[in-house]
């Protein structure tokens, strides 16, 4: 589906984000702080931040509520546009555009920017989640929704609500929070019917293994939590996956059901060795 409007993303440069004054804390860290002895301003407390936190929420509800089907994209912010991981973001992105779904990222460079793009480039809703950081990080240039947030909580609530799966490309510690927070989501009932998908089998391999022979063999997760993660190297086959949950909801759900009830026997001392 071509773009009708007339706004080129390569002309019209990245979009500025939250970004905190030069070595003053990010609203994150002021929040997480200690309590400081001497009198602060009101708008400096915790009851004020509460506000603010509420604030974020109702922005974010406000924007995204009639978005549609949507799936959240997660990756490296330091890959390049040469490189073929972000040339398969741009693919996977594109065809989940051409499908209908929306396309949510973090909103910054890398496997952020390829997948904006891609759904850019289809004709589909492109969105952005940006975070205030200690250092200035804009919106990507294919953004066409942003939401500027300064708590990662309420961001982080932001994917999960309005996405209805992840699809996790190579990256670094904020790709593996996601996507292990999305994985104790289901595995404890949180959301449902939610698939998630581990793009490029070579990068995630070691990462597969060392799940199934350390913590699977230690007992600290079940066999059935592994089955919740499908991997692949194909953009076709991620909008199969994702399609394919949404037709046979029942064979999904039962995957799922089958890792929290893992879980509860867990819990409860129940839980045997395979």
């Amino acid at each position: 589906m071509a773009r009708h409007d007339e706004k080129s993303p390569e002309t019209d440069g990245g979009k500025r984000g939250p970004t905190s004054a030069p070595g003053k804390p990010t609203r994150d860290e002021q929040l997480l702080s200690p309590r400081h002895r001497e009198v602060t301003p009101f708008t400096e407390t915790d009851t004020w931040r509460v506000l603010r936190i509420m604030g974020e929420f109702v922005a974010g509800f406000d924007t995204l509520a009639n978005l549609g089907p949507a799936v959240a994209i997660f990756g490296s912010a330091r890959v390049k546009p040469e490189h073929p991981q972000y040339e398969a973001a741009v693919e996977v992105a594109r065809l989940l555009g051409e499908a209908g779904y929306s396309v949510i990222t973090g909103g910054g460079p890398g496997i952020m920017e390829a997948s904006n793009r891609g759904a850019y480039e289809a004709g589909a809703p492109s969105v952005g989640l940006n975070i205030e950081l200690p250092f200035e990080q804009g919106s990507n240039r294919f953004v066409e929704l942003p939401l500027d947030f300064h708590y990662f909580f309420v961001r982080k609530t932001m994917f999960v609500k309005y996405a209805q799966a992840f699809v996790i490309f190579p990256g670094g510690f904020g790709t593996m929070d996601e996507l292990f927070e999305a994985l104790t989501l289901i595995q404890t009932g949180k959301i449902q019917n939610f698939p998630v998908i581990l793009f490029d089998s070579a990068y995630w391999g070691g990462l597969l293994g060392w799940l199934n022979d350390v913590m699977l063999s230690g007992r600290k997760i079940a066999r059935q939590d592994l089955d919740l993660l499908r991997v692949t190297d194909s953009p076709a086959q991620v909008l199969n996956i994702i399609m394919q949950a949404s037709r046979e909801q029942g064979v999904h759900l039962q995957q799922e059901e089958e890792a929290r009830e893992a879980t509860k026997q867990a819990y409860s001392g129940d839980y045997a060795p395979e």
